[in-house]
Parts: C-alpha cells; structure tokens; sequence
C-alpha cells in the first residue's frame, strides 16, 4: 500500500469534542521531539507536511490527518515536554487520556522511540498506561534508525522491548524518516488492518 493523498482533516484543541466519524484511526504517541512529524512524512512520502520543529512540545493539538480517504492518522501532543506549565501538562493529559478512552475507531495505536535509548520512564508510564486501559499493545515505531551503526539494530531493539516491559509478540520496527527504512512494513501493517 501507499499513501498517495494526505490531508491535515481536523484539528482538536482542549475545548473541543472529540470528532465523530467512520474512519479507522492509527494513533501516535510518543515523547514531545521524538520524531511523530518526521514519521508521518516519511510514510506519506511528504518532505515537509507535518511540521517539524527543533522545540519540543510544539503539537499542543491533536491532529487528524486523512489518508487515501479512507482512514485518520491521528498525531497526539507529545509527552515529556518541559516548557508547558504543569496545569497545561496535566490538562492536556487527561484529554489524551479521554481521547484514547473513548474513541470508538482506534484501530492500532503506534509508539515512537528513539532506537538509539532505552525507553524512558515516561515512556513506560504511558505504555503500561495504554495496555491497562485501552486494550491495546502498541506497535513500537523505533526511530533514527540511520543514527546508529547496523550491529547495533538488534541489540537496541532488544533494549527497548526491555526497558518499556513489552511482550515477545509485541511489534517492534526499525525505522528511518530519513532513509524510509521501515516504512513498507508500517504500511504493511496499515494495509492488512484496513
């Protein structure tokens, strides 16, 4: 599968309702600065649709991105992010949290790490937080890939499945935004959900 046509669709801020629709969502989460922008032009073949930024926390919305007119990457705020003040943090937390609660059309929801650590606390938190409550076990997206030598790909990999207390089945994907390593077997993915 491609992605051949993607559109920013809808944009939810704190005081919005979440969206009803038919739509299956693909949902990223991930620590504010991993790489979610960077992800979703690379598996639409974008250079710069999703914007990237050097400032971490910069996604104060959730972001509905149509694709192929037929399902919603939908792109989360970043977590971790220390410019936001604590009340703006914790709000914007429990409308995550809502949000992945209540949506009816979660299809999968899809974890960015940074290949190149072992996953963080927060990282932790928000996986066991997932799989508790939602039922889910994220696909773990393991990003900047081309930052790291080729040896090392299967120990890091191992490292993550460690430290973020995923299963043995838990999908795990090398990926590079840069070189789009990764991508086939995302839309793989994608397509055999869809």
């Amino acid at each position: 599968m491609k992605i051949n046509d993607i559109k920013l669709d809808k944009v939810v801020g704190l005081n919005s309702k979440i969206p009803k629709h038919s739509f299956k969502e693909f949902v990223l989460v991930g620590r504010s600065n991993v790489g979610k922008s960077s992800f979703i032009n690379a598996v639409s073949n974008r250079k710069n649709y999703a914007h990237t930024s050097s400032t971490p926390g910069k996604t104060r919305t959730i972001n509905y991105y149509l694709a192929n007119d037929k399902f919603y990457i939908v792109d989360l705020p970043g977590y971790g992010f220390a410019k936001a003040s604590a009340s703006e943090q914790n709000a914007w937390a429990t409308f995550v949290n809502k949000y992945l609660s209540t949506s009816e059309m979660i299809e999968e929801i899809i974890m960015i790490i940074d290949i190149r650590h072992p996953a963080s606390d927060k990282d932790r938190q928000m996986y066991e937080w997932i799989v508790t409550n939602t039922g889910f076990e994220p696909i773990i997206i393991a990003t900047k890939l081309d930052k790291i030598k080729k040896r090392e790909v299967d120990y890091n990999v191992r490292i993550i499945r460690e430290s973020i207390g995923a299963s043995d089945d838990c999908t795990i994907i090398p990926f590079s935004a840069e070189d789009k390593e990764g991508v086939k077997d995302f839309l793989k993915i994608i397509e055999d959900l869809i």
